[in-house]
Protein backbone atom coordinates (compact mmCIF):
# COMPACT_ATOMS: atom_id res chain seq x y z
CA UNK A 1 0.00 0.00 0.00
CA UNK A 2 1.36 3.41 -0.95
CA UNK A 3 2.25 6.00 1.69
CA UNK A 4 0.03 8.64 0.06
CA UNK A 5 -3.00 8.69 -2.22
CA UNK A 6 -5.12 11.12 -4.23
CA UNK A 7 -7.99 13.04 -2.68
CA UNK A 8 -10.12 16.05 -3.56
CA UNK A 9 -9.92 18.71 -0.84
CA UNK A 10 -11.79 21.92 -0.15
CA UNK A 11 -10.23 24.56 2.09
CA UNK A 12 -11.16 28.02 3.21
CA UNK A 13 -9.00 30.68 4.85
CA UNK A 14 -10.87 33.94 5.34
CA UNK A 15 -11.67 35.14 1.79
CA UNK A 16 -9.59 32.45 0.08
CA UNK A 17 -11.30 29.23 -1.07
CA UNK A 18 -9.67 26.29 -2.83
CA UNK A 19 -11.03 23.06 -4.31
CA UNK A 20 -8.60 20.62 -5.91
CA UNK A 21 -6.67 17.36 -5.79
CA UNK A 22 -3.67 16.73 -3.57
CA UNK A 23 -1.62 13.84 -2.25
CA UNK A 24 -2.96 12.72 1.12
CA UNK A 25 -1.38 10.73 3.96
CA UNK A 26 -3.31 8.12 5.91
CA UNK A 27 -2.71 10.12 9.09
CA UNK A 28 -4.70 12.96 7.50
CA UNK A 29 -7.90 10.90 7.46
CA UNK A 30 -10.66 11.20 10.05
CA UNK A 31 -10.97 8.73 12.89
CA UNK A 32 -12.93 5.50 12.56
CA UNK A 33 -12.76 1.74 12.97
CA UNK A 34 -12.78 0.95 9.24
CA UNK A 35 -10.16 1.84 6.65
CA UNK A 36 -11.81 1.49 3.25
CA UNK A 37 -10.32 1.35 -0.24
CA UNK A 38 -12.86 3.44 -2.14
CA UNK A 39 -13.90 1.96 -5.48
CA UNK A 40 -16.72 4.35 -6.39
CA UNK A 41 -18.37 7.48 -5.11
CA UNK A 42 -21.10 9.64 -6.65
CA UNK A 43 -21.96 13.28 -7.25
CA UNK A 44 -24.88 14.74 -5.32
CA UNK A 45 -26.20 18.29 -5.18
CA UNK A 46 -24.87 18.53 -1.62
CA UNK A 47 -21.39 17.64 -2.93
CA UNK A 48 -21.68 20.46 -5.44
CA UNK A 49 -22.51 22.87 -2.62
CA UNK A 50 -19.47 21.61 -0.68
CA UNK A 51 -17.24 22.57 -3.63
CA UNK A 52 -18.10 26.29 -3.53
CA UNK A 53 -17.48 28.93 -0.83
CA UNK A 54 -21.16 29.90 -0.54
CA UNK A 55 -22.50 26.32 -0.27
CA UNK A 56 -23.03 26.42 3.51
CA UNK A 57 -22.87 22.65 3.98
CA UNK A 58 -19.25 22.12 5.06
CA UNK A 59 -18.84 22.33 8.83
CA UNK A 60 -15.04 22.14 9.04
CA UNK A 61 -12.11 22.99 6.78
CA UNK A 62 -10.00 21.57 5.28
CA UNK A 63 -12.23 18.68 4.20
CA UNK A 64 -12.47 15.85 1.72
CA UNK A 65 -16.08 16.06 0.38
CA UNK A 66 -18.19 13.17 -0.89
CA UNK A 67 -21.31 12.07 1.02
CA UNK A 68 -21.31 8.60 -0.62
CA UNK A 69 -18.72 5.85 -0.96
CA UNK A 70 -18.50 2.15 -1.76
CA UNK A 71 -15.47 -0.05 -1.55
CA UNK A 72 -13.55 -2.74 0.31
CA UNK A 73 -12.51 -2.86 3.95
CA UNK A 74 -8.71 -2.79 4.19
CA UNK A 75 -8.53 -3.02 7.97
CA UNK A 76 -11.07 -3.14 10.79
CA UNK A 77 -10.93 -2.82 14.56
CA UNK A 78 -14.65 -3.67 14.80
CA UNK A 79 -15.74 -7.32 15.00
CA UNK A 80 -18.72 -6.70 12.69
CA UNK A 81 -16.45 -6.17 9.67
CA UNK A 82 -13.43 -7.99 8.27
CA UNK A 83 -10.75 -7.23 5.73
CA UNK A 84 -12.18 -7.79 2.26
CA UNK A 85 -15.81 -6.95 3.12
CA UNK A 86 -17.66 -4.89 0.52
CA UNK A 87 -19.41 -1.97 2.20
CA UNK A 88 -21.13 1.28 1.39
CA UNK A 89 -21.64 4.41 3.44
CA UNK A 90 -23.91 7.38 2.84
CA UNK A 91 -24.86 10.40 4.87
CA UNK A 92 -24.12 10.93 8.57
CA UNK A 93 -21.28 13.49 8.71
CA UNK A 94 -19.51 12.02 5.69
CA UNK A 95 -18.25 14.76 3.37
CA UNK A 96 -19.61 17.45 5.70
CA UNK A 97 -17.46 17.36 8.84
CA UNK A 98 -15.84 13.92 8.41
CA UNK A 99 -13.55 13.27 5.42
CA UNK A 100 -15.68 11.70 2.70
CA UNK A 101 -15.70 9.59 -0.42
CA UNK A 102 -13.74 11.76 -2.86
CA UNK A 103 -10.50 9.95 -1.97
CA UNK A 104 -8.83 6.68 -2.82
CA UNK A 105 -9.07 5.71 0.86
CA UNK A 106 -11.48 6.69 3.64
CA UNK A 107 -11.59 5.97 7.35
CA UNK A 108 -15.12 5.80 8.78
CA UNK A 109 -16.92 4.69 11.95
CA UNK A 110 -18.15 1.11 11.71
CA UNK A 111 -21.60 2.32 12.76
CA UNK A 112 -21.92 4.13 9.41
CA UNK A 113 -21.12 1.11 7.22
CA UNK A 114 -23.72 -1.02 5.43
CA UNK A 115 -22.67 -4.36 3.87
CA UNK A 116 -23.41 -4.17 0.16
CA UNK A 117 -26.37 -6.54 -0.17
CA UNK A 118 -26.54 -9.39 -2.71
CA UNK A 119 -27.83 -8.05 -6.00
CA UNK A 120 -25.57 -4.99 -6.00
CA UNK A 121 -21.90 -4.40 -6.75
CA UNK A 122 -20.01 -1.23 -5.64
CA UNK A 123 -20.70 0.61 -8.89
CA UNK A 124 -24.42 -0.16 -8.75
CA UNK A 125 -24.49 0.84 -5.08
CA UNK A 126 -23.14 4.26 -6.04
CA UNK A 127 -25.42 4.48 -9.08
CA UNK A 128 -28.10 4.44 -6.39
CA UNK A 129 -26.35 6.17 -3.49
CA UNK A 130 -27.90 8.84 -1.30
CA UNK A 131 -30.33 9.77 -4.10
CA UNK A 132 -31.88 6.30 -4.20
CA UNK A 133 -31.91 5.91 -0.42
CA UNK A 134 -33.74 9.24 -0.21
CA UNK A 135 -36.25 8.25 -2.91
CA UNK A 136 -36.80 4.86 -1.28
CA UNK A 137 -37.35 6.50 2.11
CA UNK A 138 -39.85 8.91 0.53
CA UNK A 139 -41.84 6.01 -0.92
CA UNK A 140 -41.59 4.15 2.40
CA UNK A 141 -43.01 7.16 4.29
CA UNK A 142 -45.74 7.82 1.70
CA UNK A 143 -46.90 4.22 1.85
CA UNK A 144 -46.84 4.33 5.67
CA UNK A 145 -49.25 7.26 5.30
CA UNK A 146 -51.68 5.26 3.17
CA UNK A 147 -50.46 5.60 -0.41
CA UNK A 148 -51.25 2.56 -2.59
CA UNK A 149 -51.39 1.98 -6.35
CA UNK A 150 -54.84 2.87 -7.66
CA UNK A 151 -55.45 5.68 -5.18
CA UNK A 152 -54.43 8.32 -7.68
CA UNK A 153 -51.41 9.57 -9.59
CA UNK A 154 -48.12 10.47 -7.91
CA UNK A 155 -46.25 13.61 -8.92
CA UNK A 156 -42.45 13.71 -9.03
CA UNK A 157 -40.90 17.16 -9.47
CA UNK A 158 -37.35 17.84 -10.61
CA UNK A 159 -37.73 14.51 -12.30
CA UNK A 160 -34.52 14.42 -14.33
CA UNK A 161 -32.31 14.83 -11.26
CA UNK A 162 -30.87 12.02 -9.18
CA UNK A 163 -33.65 11.65 -6.62
CA UNK A 164 -36.36 12.52 -9.13
CA UNK A 165 -35.36 10.09 -11.88
CA UNK A 166 -34.91 7.22 -9.43
CA UNK A 167 -38.24 8.02 -7.79
CA UNK A 168 -40.00 7.92 -11.19
CA UNK A 169 -38.50 4.52 -11.99
CA UNK A 170 -39.20 3.05 -8.53
CA UNK A 171 -42.79 4.28 -8.37
CA UNK A 172 -43.55 3.02 -11.86
CA UNK A 173 -42.02 -0.33 -10.95
CA UNK A 174 -44.38 -0.55 -7.95
CA UNK A 175 -47.42 0.01 -10.13
CA UNK A 176 -48.08 3.70 -9.54
CA UNK A 177 -49.28 6.12 -12.21
CA UNK A 178 -46.48 8.68 -12.26
CA UNK A 179 -46.64 12.28 -13.43
CA UNK A 180 -43.15 13.76 -13.82
CA UNK A 181 -42.35 17.46 -14.11
CA UNK A 182 -39.20 18.94 -15.60
CA UNK A 183 -37.94 22.18 -17.05
CA UNK A 184 -36.08 20.29 -19.79
CA UNK A 185 -38.24 19.66 -22.84
CA UNK A 186 -35.51 17.50 -24.37
CA UNK A 187 -35.87 14.94 -21.55
CA UNK A 188 -39.55 14.05 -21.93
CA UNK A 189 -38.66 10.83 -23.75
CA UNK A 190 -36.17 9.90 -21.04
CA UNK A 191 -38.84 10.26 -18.35
CA UNK A 192 -41.38 8.23 -20.29
CA UNK A 193 -38.77 5.50 -20.72
CA UNK A 194 -38.42 5.44 -16.92
CA UNK A 195 -42.15 4.82 -16.61
CA UNK A 196 -43.76 8.27 -16.36
CA UNK A 197 -47.32 8.16 -17.69
CA UNK A 198 -47.45 11.96 -18.04
CA UNK A 199 -44.70 14.56 -18.35
CA UNK A 200 -45.47 18.09 -17.18
CA UNK A 201 -43.62 21.35 -17.72
CA UNK A 202 -42.02 23.06 -14.75
CA UNK A 203 -44.51 25.92 -15.19
CA UNK A 204 -47.40 23.48 -14.76
CA UNK A 205 -46.44 22.89 -11.12
CA UNK A 206 -45.24 26.37 -10.13
CA UNK A 207 -47.89 28.94 -11.17
CA UNK A 208 -47.20 32.56 -10.32
CA UNK A 209 -50.55 32.98 -8.55
CA UNK A 210 -51.60 30.54 -5.83
CA UNK A 211 -55.08 29.86 -4.51
CA UNK A 212 -55.58 28.73 -0.91
CA UNK A 213 -56.95 25.48 -2.40
CA UNK A 214 -56.74 24.41 -6.04
CA UNK A 215 -58.17 21.54 -8.05
CA UNK A 216 -57.39 18.16 -6.47
CA UNK A 217 -54.88 16.39 -8.73
CA UNK A 218 -52.43 14.06 -6.98
CA UNK A 219 -52.64 11.38 -4.31
CA UNK A 220 -49.03 12.10 -3.37
CA UNK A 221 -45.86 13.81 -4.52
CA UNK A 222 -42.11 13.46 -4.12
CA UNK A 223 -40.64 16.95 -4.27
CA UNK A 224 -36.90 17.75 -4.51
CA UNK A 225 -37.70 21.35 -5.48
CA UNK A 226 -39.49 23.09 -2.60
CA UNK A 227 -40.24 26.80 -2.88
CA UNK A 228 -43.24 27.87 -4.96
CA UNK A 229 -43.60 24.36 -6.35
CA UNK A 230 -44.16 22.88 -2.90
CA UNK A 231 -46.71 25.57 -2.09
CA UNK A 232 -48.72 24.68 -5.22
CA UNK A 233 -48.53 20.92 -4.68
CA UNK A 234 -49.97 21.29 -1.18
CA UNK A 235 -53.02 23.10 -2.60
CA UNK A 236 -53.56 20.38 -5.22
CA UNK A 237 -53.41 17.12 -3.27
CA UNK A 238 -56.33 14.74 -3.16
CA UNK A 239 -58.04 14.51 0.22
CA UNK A 240 -55.64 12.87 2.69
CA UNK A 241 -52.72 13.11 0.26
CA UNK A 242 -49.06 13.54 1.21
CA UNK A 243 -45.98 15.35 -0.07
CA UNK A 244 -42.56 13.85 0.67
CA UNK A 245 -40.22 16.86 0.66
CA UNK A 246 -36.66 15.83 -0.19
CA UNK A 247 -34.91 18.98 -1.41
CA UNK A 248 -34.81 22.70 -2.01
CA UNK A 249 -33.44 23.32 -5.50
CA UNK A 250 -36.30 25.78 -6.03
CA UNK A 251 -35.81 27.61 -2.75
CA UNK A 252 -35.69 27.07 0.98
CA UNK A 253 -38.90 28.94 1.83
CA UNK A 254 -42.49 28.98 0.61
CA UNK A 255 -45.72 30.87 1.18
CA UNK A 256 -48.85 28.90 2.00
CA UNK A 257 -51.92 28.58 4.16
CA UNK A 258 -53.21 26.03 6.64
CA UNK A 259 -56.18 25.10 4.41
CA UNK A 260 -54.58 22.06 2.66
CA UNK A 261 -54.01 20.57 6.10
CA UNK A 262 -57.22 21.39 7.97
CA UNK A 263 -59.69 21.10 5.08
CA UNK A 264 -58.18 18.28 2.98
CA UNK A 265 -56.17 16.48 5.64
CA UNK A 266 -52.91 16.89 3.75
CA UNK A 267 -49.56 15.68 5.06
CA UNK A 268 -46.14 17.30 4.60
CA UNK A 269 -43.46 14.67 5.24
CA UNK A 270 -39.88 15.81 5.75
CA UNK A 271 -37.42 13.28 4.31
CA UNK A 272 -33.83 13.10 5.57
CA UNK A 273 -31.75 10.02 4.82
CA UNK A 274 -28.47 11.31 6.27
CA UNK A 275 -29.25 10.31 9.85
CA UNK A 276 -31.69 7.51 9.11
CA UNK A 277 -31.61 4.76 11.74
CA UNK A 278 -29.55 1.73 10.74
CA UNK A 279 -32.45 -0.76 10.91
CA UNK A 280 -34.48 1.18 8.32
CA UNK A 281 -31.34 2.00 6.34
CA UNK A 282 -30.45 -1.68 5.94
CA UNK A 283 -34.04 -2.59 5.12
CA UNK A 284 -34.19 0.01 2.35
CA UNK A 285 -30.81 -1.06 0.90
CA UNK A 286 -32.05 -4.65 0.78
CA UNK A 287 -35.12 -3.41 -1.14
CA UNK A 288 -32.91 -1.32 -3.43
CA UNK A 289 -30.98 -4.49 -4.26
CA UNK A 290 -34.22 -6.33 -5.06
CA UNK A 291 -37.75 -5.08 -5.73
CA UNK A 292 -36.87 -1.36 -5.77
CA UNK A 293 -33.84 -1.74 -8.05
CA UNK A 294 -34.72 0.09 -11.28
CA UNK A 295 -34.28 -2.08 -14.40
CA UNK A 296 -32.94 1.07 -16.13
CA UNK A 297 -30.21 1.59 -13.51
CA UNK A 298 -27.40 1.32 -16.06
CA UNK A 299 -29.01 4.04 -18.18
CA UNK A 300 -29.64 6.29 -15.18
CA UNK A 301 -25.98 6.60 -14.21
CA UNK A 302 -23.07 8.12 -16.11
CA UNK A 303 -19.61 6.96 -15.02
CA UNK A 304 -16.78 9.49 -14.90
CA UNK A 305 -13.12 9.28 -13.92
CA UNK A 306 -11.78 10.78 -10.71
CA UNK A 307 -10.04 13.46 -12.78
CA UNK A 308 -13.40 14.59 -14.20
CA UNK A 309 -14.92 15.16 -10.75
CA UNK A 310 -14.42 18.97 -10.48
CA UNK A 311 -16.26 19.56 -13.77
CA UNK A 312 -19.12 17.31 -12.64
CA UNK A 313 -19.46 19.22 -9.35
CA UNK A 314 -19.88 22.45 -11.30
CA UNK A 315 -22.35 20.85 -13.69
CA UNK A 316 -24.69 19.56 -10.98
CA UNK A 317 -24.97 23.06 -9.52
CA UNK A 318 -25.89 24.40 -12.96
CA UNK A 319 -28.74 21.88 -13.28
CA UNK A 320 -27.04 20.15 -16.18
CA UNK A 321 -27.16 16.59 -14.86
CA UNK A 322 -29.57 13.88 -15.95
CA UNK A 323 -29.92 11.02 -13.49
CA UNK A 324 -26.81 10.05 -11.55
CA UNK A 325 -23.05 10.61 -11.88
CA UNK A 326 -20.88 7.76 -10.60
CA UNK A 327 -17.21 8.52 -9.90
CA UNK A 328 -14.69 5.73 -10.50
CA UNK A 329 -12.20 6.49 -7.75
CA UNK A 330 -10.02 3.37 -7.80
CA UNK A 331 -7.33 3.19 -10.49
Amino acid sequence: MRDTFQSLWVDRDQDQFHCGFKETAFDDLSKGELLVRVAYSSVNYKDGLASIPSGNVVRRYPLIPGIDLAGTVVSSSDSRFCEGDSILATGYDLGVSHHGGFAEYARIPADWAVPIPPGLDPKQAMSLGTAALTAALAIHRLEANGLRPGKGSVLVTGATGGVGSLAVAMLAGRGYEVEASTGKESEHGFLRALGAATVLRREDVSPQTLRPLDRQRWAAAIDPVGGQTLAYILTSLLYGGSVALVGLTGGGSFQGTVFPFIIRGGNLLGIDSAYLDMETRRLLWEQLAAELKPPQLGELAQEISFADLPAALARILEGGVRGRIVVRVAN
